[in-house]
Parts: C-alpha cells; sequence; structure tokens
C-alpha cells in the first residue's frame, strides 16, 4: 500500500544545493525555523521548498503528534528487546516503526535511548537497553537503521550521562574522560558512526568534563568537538523539550533545533543575538543546512519552483513482518491498559492527517510484537523442567494483580495508547480449551484509587465549566467516565476549571472517594472543604511527571443501608506551557467495598491448592516505573512476596511470572520451582505468556542486566544527585563490571537465561590479534537438550594485568552471537571481537590505543558461566585512530 504525498527521501542531497537553499533565505526565515512550530512541529519555509516537519515520542510506540491517546502499535519495553539479543529482531521493529511513523505523519521518531541502565533504581530503567554499553549499541544501530532505510528519522537520545530523573533539569554529571569515551558515550559513537543516526537529542542534565561544566545543550566539547567534528556527524542536535536555557551559550556550542516552540531562548534572542554579533551568522547557516539535510532525507524537500509542498510522510509500508507462533492470536480486549497518559494539548490541528494502516500490516504487527515478548522472556528457574506445561492440564489457577491487569508499558514520554492489550486470562483459556482456567487478584498493589466508573456516576459524566481569571464562564464541557482527568487544548484566558459530580453509592460497606488536582486548587464534597492549595505550577509537572501522577486526597464514606449521594465540587488551576498549551486535570477516583488483601490471598492460595498449576503473576505498576522520578527502593509493591510464598506452599506446581521493566528483589527466587522474568511485554501481553508456557515459542531472553540479591550489594545503590552533582566514582565499573569489582554475588548475573534446553560447549578457537582488525572467536556449540532451541553466545575479554597496565574492568563483554539448533545437534558460532574492545582511552594523548599483554577471550553462557577461553596477544602497544 502506498500513501500518496511525500517527496521521494534522498539519502544525501548535495552540499551545493543545501548551500544555495541557505543563501536564499533572509536571516529572520533561517532563524525561525530553528524553533518549533509547535510542541512537535517545525516551521515550514515555503521559499526553500520545506514543509513543516513532524517529530513523534517513539521509544515503545509512535503517538504521533500531540500527546492526546490516539492508538498505537505498543512494542514491549526497549529492555525487552535487549534481552532477546537480537539485532535482526531489532531491524524488524525500527521497519515496523517506519510504519507506523509514517501511518501518523512523523518524519522523525524520537528514540532509541541508549542511556545505560546505571542504577537499578533508575525511572527510566525500562526505557534503555541495557547497563552493558556495547549490548546497548548493538541493539540499537539495526533498529535505527532500518528505520532511516523507510524513510523515517531516528533521534537517539539522551545525550549524555542522563541516567536520573531526581533533579533532572538542573543537576550536573560528573565524568573522567575514560568514563565517558569507553562506556557512556560508546552507544551514542555506534549509533553515530555505524548506524548513520539523522538527530541527536541533546538531554536536560549538565555535565561537567574536564574543564567544561555547562548544560548538556549548550556543551561546545560535546556537541561541536566531540559529536560534530571528531565523529563527523551531519545530522541536527536538538534539545530536550524545555531543556534549552540560553540564547547565545546554546547557539554557539553545537545545538541546532530548540523544542518546543513557538517561544523560547531563540524566538526572539537569536535574531538579535546574531545582530548584534554575538552569535556568527555561518553558525545559523550550518543549523540550517542541517535542517534542509533532514528533510531531504525524510521526503519534506522538494524543488522550492514547484506549486506546492511535499505531503505527510508517505510511501511503500514495510513488507509483512515475519515470524508467527502455533498458538492462536487471542482477539483483542477493549480494556484500556495500564500506565500513565501524559497530559497535554490535543493534536495539532494543522498538517496532514495521520493516515489507516491496512490491517494486513496491523497483524504482521500484532505477529511481531507477541514474538518479541515471548522470546525476550527470561527463564531465571526451572526445577524438573516444569515449564512448559503439558496441553492436557486440566485446572490453571491464574493469580496476581499484574495477571488481570498486566503492567504493558512504563510511564512518561515512552506511553502510548495500544489498540488493544492481549489479557492473560483469555490467552490462557484459548491457549488451554479443555482447561479451567481461573484468575484471582490476590490483593491491591496500587497505592491510587481506581477511576470514577459509569456505575456510581450519575448522568455518567462530569460537568466541567472553564474560568477566565474574573472566574467568568468561557466554556463548558461535559465528560463521561472512566475519564483520565484530563482537559486538553483549553482556550485562551482560561485560568481555572471548576467540576460538580454527583455520586451515589449503593453498596454496603466503606467506600474510599480520591480527588487528585494538578497544581492550585479548591475541593469540597458535599459542601465540606477537603483540600486547598494556592501554589500554581508550570511547566515543572510536564518534566517531572506529576501531571501523570497527581497526589490525592482522601476522604471514606460509609453505605449501611441507603444510598447514599455525595456531591464532589473541584476548582484548578490551568496550566500553561510554551509549545504544550493550556491544560488542567482533576482526577475522581473511587474504590467501592474489597473483600481485603487478606481474605484475596486465602482465595488464591485455595483456588492454588484446587488448581494443577498455579500461575502467579507479580511486578511493579504505573506508579513504580516511569519518566519523571526514581524510584526509591527494589521491593515489590503491595504483599506480593507473601502472595508468592503462600502459594508455593499450597501447590508444588507454581510458576511465578515477573511482570517489571527494571530489577526487583525476589527473596522467593530459589524457593518456587519456576520463575520468569516477562518484563513489560506491550499489547501482545497475553498471548506472548500463553506461547511461554505452552513453549509454542522458546523464553529464550538472556539478562540485559543484573538481577540483585540483596539491595546493599548494588554497585550504584541509588544514582541520585548530592548537591546539584552526580558523581560518576565507580568509572569504568557500571552494571556487571561493577559486581565483579566488588566481588559480590547477585540473584542472577548479566546474560543470565536458561531458555527451555541445555547447550554443551567445545573449546573455542581465536584468530592471532592484528592491528586494526576484528579478531574472530569461533565455538561449538551443541544443543544437548529435548527441544529446538536458541542460545546467546557471549564472549568476554580479561585485559592484561600487572605493573604498566591501566585500569580496566576485570570482565567486560567483548562480542556475542546468536545461534539456533536443533535437538542433538552442533552448530559453530563465531563471534567478532572489534579492535575497540581491546582498546583504552588515554586522557593525556586524547587518543584511542592497544596495550600490550595477553588477552583471554571468555567464551561464556552468561558472565559469570564461563564454558571455554582463548588467548589472544597485542605484540605492541599500538595508537589507534578514532
Amino acid at each position: 500500500m502506498t500513501i500518496a504525498g511525500r517527496a521521494a527521501p534522498s539519502s544525501q542531497p548535495p552540499d551545493d544545493r543545501l548551500d544555495a537553499l541557505v543563501a536564499g533565505l533572509s536571516l529572520e526565515e533561517r532563524v525561525r525555523v530553528l524553533t518549533g512550530e509547535t510542541q512537535w512541529m517545525l516551521f515550514p519555509l515555503p521559499s526553500a521548498g520545506l514543509r513543516a516537519l513532524t517529530v513523534s515520542d517513539g521509544p515503545i510506540g509512535v503517538r504521533g503528534r500531540g500527546l492526546a491517546p490516539t492508538t498505537s502499535a505498543q512494542m514491549p519495553a526497549p529492555s525487552a528487546l535487549a534481552a532477546t539479543w537480537d539485532e535482526s529482531l531489532a531491524g524488524e521493529l525500527g521497519a515496523l516503526m517506519a510504519g507506523e511513523a509514517r501511518a501518523k505523519s512523523a518524519d522523525v521518531v524520537l528514540a532509541p535511548v541508549v542511556n545505560l541502565q546505571r542504577t537499578p533504581l533508575a525511572g527510566r530503567h525500562f526505557e534503555c537497553f541495557s547497563e552493558d554499553p556495547l549490548l546497548s549499541g548493538r541493539i540499537a544501530v539495526p533498529y535505527v537503521a532500518a528505520l532511516q532505510r523507510e524513510g523515517v528519522g531516528a533521534c537517539v537520545k539522551h545525550f549524555v550521562a542522563n541516567d536520573s530523573e531526581t533533579e533532572r533539569t538542573s543537576y550536573v554529571s560528573r565524568l573522567s574522560d575514560r568514563a565517558l569515551r569507553e562506556v557512556y558515550l560508546a552507544p551514542f559513537e555506534r549509533v553515530v558512526k555505524d548506524a548513520g543516526v539523522w538527530m541527536v537529542m541533546a538531554a536536560y542534565n549538565g555535565l561537567a568534563w574536564g574543564s567544561e561544566e555547562a548544560p548538556a545543550t549548550e556543551h561546545r566539547r560535546l556537541l561541536r568537538e566531540l559529536l560534530k567534528e571528531e565523529w563527523e556527524f551531519d545530522g541536527v542536535v536538538v534539545s530536550d523539550w524545555l531543556a534549552t536555557k540560553s540564547t547565545v551559550a546554546s547557539a554557539r556550542n553545537g545545538l541546532d533545533l530548540v523544542m518546543p516552540g513557538p517561544g523560547g531562548p531563540w524566538a526572539d534572542g537569536l535574531l538579535d543575538a546574531v545582530r548584534a554579533g554575538e552569535v556568527p551568522e555561518e553558525d545559523i547557516d550550518d543549523k540550517v543546512r542541517r535542517i534542509l539535510r533532514l528533510a531531504a532525507r525524510v521526503g519534506a524537500l522538494s524543488d522550492p519552483q514547484s506549486d506546492s509542498l511535499p505531503g505527510p510522510s508517505s510511501g511503500s509500508l514495510p513488507d509483512p513482518l515475519s515470524g508467527s507462533s502455533s498458538a492462536p492470536l487471542p482477539a483483542p480486549g477493549v480494556r484500556a491498559p495500564a500506565g500513565q497518559d501524559p497530559v497535554g494539548p490535543a493534536p495539532d490541528p494543522g498538517g496532514p492527517a495521520p493516515q489507516e494502516l491496512p490491517s494486513g500490516h496491523q497483524l504482521a504487527t500484532a505477529s511481531l510484537l507477541r514474538r518479541n515478548a515471548a522470546r525476550a522472556t527470561v527463564v531465571l528457574r526451572n526445577e524438573d523442567e516444569l515449564l512448559p506445561l503439558p496441553r492436557d492440564t486440566s485446572r490453571i489457577a491464574l493469580i496476581g494483580a499484574n495477571a488481570l491487569e498486566p503492567f504493558v508499558q512504563g510511564g512518561g514520554s515512552a506511553h502510548v495508547t495500544p489498540p488493544y492489550v492481549s489479557a492473560p486470562l483469555d490467552a490462557l483459556r484459548a491457549a488451554f480449551p479443555s482447561a479451567v482456567v481461573t484468575g484471582h487478584r490476590g490483593g491491591r498493589t496500587l497505592r491510587h484509587l481506581p477511576l470514577v466508573d459509569t456505575d456510581v456516576l450519575e448522568g455518567g459524566a462530569v460537568e466541567l465549566s472553564v474560568l477566565d481569571a474574573d472566574g467568568r464562564l468561557l466554556t463548558a464541557l461535559t465528560r463521561t467516565a472512566p475519564w483520565d482527568g484530563a482537559l486538553r487544548g483549553l482556550p485562551e484566558g482560561a485560568v481555572s476549571v471548576r467540576a460538580e459530580a454527583r455520586l451515589r453509592l449503593d453498596e454496603p460497606g466503606e467506600h474510599l472517594l480520591e480527588i487528585a488536582p494538578v497544581g492550585a486548587h479548591r475541593i469540597e464534597i458535599d459542601g465540606e472543604w477537603l483540600s486547598e492549595s494556592t501554589h500554581r505550577v508550570a511547566e515543572e509537572v510536564l518534566l517531572d511527571a506529576s501531571a501523570g501522577h497527581p497526589e490525592g486526597h482522601l476522604r471514606g464514606v460509609t453505605v449501611s443501608g441507603e444510598a447514599v449521594e455525595v456531591t464532589v465540587s473541584a476548582t484548578v488551576q490551568v496550566v500553561e506551557v510554551d509549545g504544550f498549551g493550556r491544560f488542567a486535570r482533576l482526577e475522581l477516583r473511587h474504590l467501592p467495598p474489597e473483600p481485603g488483601t487478606d481474605a484475596e490471598i486465602a482465595e488464591a492460595v485455595r483456588a492454588a491448592r484446587e488448581a494443577d498449576t498455579a500461575v502467579v503473576v507479580v511486578g511493579t505498576n504505573p506508579e513504580s516505573e516511569s519518566e519523571g522520578w526514581d524510584r526509591t527502593g527494589l521491593g515489590l509493591p503491595g504483599r506480593q512476596h507473601e502472595l508468592v510464598r503462600r502459594v508455593a506452599e499450597a501447590s508444588p506446581r507454581t510458576v511465578v511470572v515477573v511482570n517489571a521493566g527494571a530489577p526487583v528483589l525476589l527473596p522467593w527466587l530459589d524457593e518456587v520451582p519456576a520463575v520468569l522474568w516477562w518484563w513489560l511485554p506491550g499489547q501482545e501481553a497475553g498471548g506472548s505468556l500463553a506461547d511461554v508456557l505452552t513453549g509454542a515459542c522458546e523464553p529464550s531472553g538472556r539478562l540485559p542486566w543484573t538481577l540483585p540479591a540483596d539491595a546493599r550489594d548494588v554497585p550504584v545503590p541509588d544514582g541520585v544527585p548530592s548537591a546539584g552533582v552526580i558523581d560518576y566514582s565507580e568509572d569504568l565499573d557500571v552494571g556487571h563490571r561493577g559486581w565483579d569489582r566488588l566481588g559480590r554475588r547477585p540473584a542472577r548475573d548479566f546474560g543470565y537465561g536458561l531458555g527451555y534446553s541445555a547447550w554443551t560447549y567445545g573449546e573455542p578457537s581465536a584468530e592471532p590479534w592484528g592491528e586494526g582488525q576484528p579478531v574472530e572467536v569461533t565455538v561449538p556449540v551443541r544443543n544437548s537438550g529435548r527441544r529446538p532451541s536458541r542460545e546467546v553466545v557471549q564472549l568476554y575479554l580479561e585485559p592484561p594485568r600487572g605493573e604498566g597496565c591501566p585500569h580496566r574492568p576485570l570482565r567486560s563483554l567483548a562480542g556475542f552471537a546468536v545461534v539456533g539448533a536443533a535437538p542433538g545437534e552442533t552448530v559453530r558460532a563465531t563471534v567478532a571481537v572489534e579492535p575497540r574492545a581491546f582498546q583504552v582511552w588515554d586522557e593525556e594523548k586524547h587518543s584511542w590505543h592497544t596495550p600490550a599483554g595477553e588477552y583471554r577471550l571468555l567464551t561464556a553462557h552468561s558472565s559469570r558461566d564461563v564454558r571455554g577461553e582463548a588467548v589472544v596477544y597485542a605484540g605492541t602497544d599500538v595508537a589507534a585512530g578514532g
């Protein structure tokens, strides 16, 4: 299928054409295009043949223009993709996202995130690929290449050392030159050089690097000297949204585009700065040239002499995606997915309308996303081969709040609204048609109450009045339940919103009401004061994500006989943020009488005792993992640990499924027969779990990070700023390297995963080392199990040690290869170790070099499960090019 209206993308427009276009623009036009026109769109330049470029959030799906909940295909979390260690699959997902972007008229997808998972408490841990720089870069490159091959730009982010959400717009990251070069910059360098990424996002945080300490958006050494000059990046450097705080410094030091617009520090100030001689005009020309180059690459630049500008994204959609499971796809559900709905205005009214995807593409999408989620699942334990479950299983008890409503995505800018979420209960019933499959919550895990539903809201709606500064009515609105509390695109002059709702509570027992406003407010229930605040908020509610998870104010109401009517009256401020418009949020939440956690756990235990198999799904939730805040601990919310232990005591065939993006403590890990790590699985949650439990798809994932057994053992326990600074004192030893340095034992090590088979390794052989050449290591591996299987052959490098050797990690990931084999089959895996794996950065000479000595290359099933060793020698201390 082709969507007409887009100019053919050009991989590399000639510089002389770009120079001519720039020369034909006035200074005012050149400056104007360097700030967004809206929160997601750039200004068009008709005189240059440039239509308005559109960008979209996109780490797990392409939302399109605006933050309103239009539906998007929802991938598993990026950490789940990394858990497959599958570069081919990453390319398939990149192609899928390109089709999604074209359907939503998006020219650039703001993804991937290649920051490292420095601490397990990081709020955006789920949004990153791995704690390891090599794995992060290797997964990102094919994703970016496939996306851009379809004429849709990728924007790699957040450049650089943006590893904490606490004080995220103001802290400074302080790193050594080697830590930056060898660890934190490494995945960015790979994406720039190997994938040729078209856009890089400068982060919120500041960076103390050598003698320069500055915000990332105005860091000369980072943006200009390293990225553009040393790495020869020819794309666009864009600010993170609302991150730019200066005019002259950011313009002179390498930033090309300020988002969002139309306001901001460049809107008027940059033109004045150029005229005053504070910013050279040639710097402006370079920025415009980069934007025009991007436009040509995505098909947004046409001959300026033509009568019309190029239309929205179009072209052929990616070919139907390969791969499917043998189990049937469950019918899509209609349940609203869990997760954070970011607040913002409605999509921009201007610009091309999003396009509908063909149904064949939707089926291929479902198959690919289901395969991703199933393949990413990590088998942490499988005693006596409890898994996969036999098809003749007669009774299954599916237990846990996350079983009935799985946590499919983290919060913040990565959040999208999927067309449906496949429910585990429905999927298991379809996969085991002759079995009785029952569902049991086992207790609440969420701190906030659910949104008010139509069964208690009289008229099924909330009446809203939008008021100006004098309290005069500007417009009246009605929102039907269930309503998420968000009001977007409010009119000019709006200062506050008054909400009126009447609730009829029929069910006897204790009801809880919770009213959750964003910003200044006054709340009354039945005319009695509940809460009031005069503190008005601004852009910080978008940057710290509190607009998506406002704190609530509680009131209990007891119904002992006849129904009770309750009137809620609340007024909340309107928030106005440049580029995001005017919005307000006021959530009405209600929890009817419940049996209580004790009773729910007891019911789950009874069901487990009566079933052949108990499947307990535990995990985090939207209150745990999100952009905007960091976690404060590694525990599971609620009483989930107790639930697991009591169910396991009742059923000797207990399978625990962990539904979380970032590490959590599992104190019962070695006490239950089978444990799976299911990640944040996206829209195909239920189907993927059914495929794993039945064995229709092998859960062949390997951990892309280290799973701690004790929070006190984590090398970087929190990663939050101290006096506004994050000191990367662990230096090179991030992730599994830090665990090795400290000699601590995790619950499961980096790269761990059992799958449904076993593998036997032979002796590896390695080519001799040669200057500037990769070293190939070959090892025979045999599938010694009874099922077809997939193995991730990992290779770790141990450097020379002793006098004169530079400090290096004791062991680092140097390469990997994915192979598959039938039962009893032996295949040969070849792992290429790149020259950079042997090199260190010389801080005095500012160059890479290879220290001389003996290098041990370890073939391994995981970072601490070494199966073989080969040795190579570097003959001399060799300098290397960049």
